[in-house]
């Protein structure tokens, strides 16, 4: 037996409770595609995951990049498998919305190339809801953060934000913007 096959530590076998149709929100920053699970409080969707995803389809991109708010229903699958930080192409139905509201279908059968886990939370032992909102952040690079909402017990929200640290110069509609019209500027440079 070799060192490598010593090293190896077994995974526990996959939660079954895990399997299902896992809704996701798709967004991009520049040609990079991230999905986001939809999370609810019980199994199989009590989870907060954000994954980058390996695309090299140009319309999918745009199709991201000039909508509102994608969504994709992927067939099923367990979870498990992106909380552990698994490598996986899912086939999903696209939608421009909400898949399960009224969204329209503008893809479907795509195949979606999971590349890399970059947050995950179980929702359990949560803190009661409050006013004091917490997030986590993620790193994309030096100047680029995401601030992941910590859901909290019910009423709460999924909500993340982007940042880049070194968003400093742009124009506005006047020598005196509003606030709005600012904080809009610095998150969506």
């Amino acid at each position: 037996m070799s060192f490598a096959e010593e090293d190896v530590k077994e995974l526990p076998p996959l939660d079954p409770a895990y399997m299902g149709v896992h809704g996701m929100v798709l967004v991009n920053r520049g040609s990079t595609i991230y999905a986001s699970h939809l999370p609810l409080y019980r199994k199989p969707h009590n989870v907060q995951l954000l994954y980058k995803l390996a695309n090299k389809d140009l319309a999918i991109l745009q199709t991201i990049r000039d909508s509102q708010f994608i969504t994709i229903k992927p067939k099923p699958f367990n979870l498990q498998r992106l909380m552990r930080g698994e490598k996986m192409v899912i086939q999903a139905d696209l939608y421009e919305g909400h898949f399960e509201r009224g969204g329209m279908l503008v893809y479907e059968n795509i195949s979606l190339s999971f590349d890399k886990k970059l947050y995950v939370r179980t929702l359990h032992d949560l803190k009661p809801a409050s006013k004091n909102q917490q997030y986590d952040v993620v790193s994309l690079s030096q100047n680029y953060k995401l601030y992941i909402h910590k859901i909290q017990q019910a009423p709460s929200f999924a909500h993340i934000l982007a940042i880049d640290l070194e968003a400093g110069c742009f124009n506005t509609s006047s020598p005196v913007p509003k606030e709005i019209e600012l904080q809009y500027k610095f998150i969506n440079l």
